[in-house]
């Protein structure tokens, strides 16, 4: 295989089971407040001292300081968005709503840092096999336009209907797309060998219900599948690391460098396009949506307000 090496059925079978399963996850989470509260205020006070402490310590392959940065950054955003989504006062409040924004923004940034970073890196480091080269470069800079794209947080408002989504109407499938083209790659470059699951299977999860279950809910999603992965993923790491599941990155240059580009390339068009809509039609992306005119936001907005 191009990106990975050879991929056995019962894989194939184990990486749709994990996508149904995070999307379960998800849709149990979003449904009831009670499972949510349990998932990511409970688990997370009790794993880190029963489980994480001997899982995911130094020197196993989700020791490193990014894995803990990203399994608690995910549950800070799923407590601020339900702190959000069941608060009306909060839900109301114009400076609260720049939270979703910052907290996918500081998200991303990590995993940009952590690209830079590995590439100057070759070999095993925290028992992870790295190839640095300039795909982590053009990723990193993929990352960064990704941020600056981001648009239409002040438009992020509450579902009316008894699930009480986090909806982001100017948050469209264009930006999703660009998104999980540039995580992809940053996982093949910098966690190779766990790709398979946390790169494809993961964005699926998300990317999946966003796109045919509710409409305008990605962010969410994103930070709950997320979460749920992390969590399970920092206690059984030995799933994605040794398991006859796991499935190992073909570790070749030509992929990491193609996958990157594919990646610097949709960040580049979505960046070109938002920025040509701002200043076409002279929006503050700061203060103002961006994309009010297309069929898409419209939907998202006349279904759910």
């Amino acid at each position: 295989m191009f990106l990975f090496e050879s991929i056995p059925w019962y894989s194939v079978v184990i990486w749709v089971l994990v996508i149904g399963g995070l999307m379960l996850s998800n849709e149990l989470a979003r449904r009831n407040k009670y499972i949510a509260i349990i998932s990511f205020i409970v688990l997370p006070i009790i794993l880190p001292f029963a489980v994480w402490k001997n899982t995911a310590g130094p020197g196993s392959s989700v020791g490193s300081w990014f894995h803990w940065a990203k399994v608690y950054s995910a549950l800070a955003g799923c407590l601020g968005f339900m702190a959000l989504r069941y608060s009306k006062k909060l839900s109301k409040n114009k400076y609260l709503l720049a939270f979703p924004a910052i907290i996918l923004a500081v998200n991303i940034m990590e995993a940009v840092i952590r690209d830079f970073q590995c590439y100057s890196f070759d070999g095993v480091v925290d028992g992870m096999l790295m190839i640095g080269g300039p795909w982590n470069i053009m990723n990193g800079i993929a990352g960064i336009l990704n941020i600056i794209t981001i648009s239409g947080f002040v438009g992020i408002f509450i579902g009316k209907d008894k699930n009480k989504d986090m909806l982001w109407p100017d948050q469209l499938w264009f930006w999703i797309i660009a998104y999980d083209f540039w995580n992809f790659a940053y996982v093949y470059n910098c966690v190779s060998d766990h790709a398979f699951y946390a790169g494809a299977a993961l964005l699926l999860s998300c990317t999946i219900p966003a796109f045919f279950i509710k409409k305008g809910t990605w962010l969410q999603s994103r930070a709950q599948t997320l979460a749920f992965w992390m969590m399970f993923v920092m206690s059984f790491p030995s799933f994605v690391d040794t398991s006859k599941f796991a499935v190992k990155s073909s570790h070749n240059e030509t992929a990491l460098f193609i996958v990157s580009a594919i990646s610097l390339a949709a960040n580049i068009a979505v960046f070109g396009y938002h920025f040509y809509k701002v200043f076409k039609n002279k929006r503050n992306p700061l203060t103002q949506e961006i994309h009010t005119d297309l069929d898409a936001y419209k939907q998202i907005v006349n279904e759910n307000k």
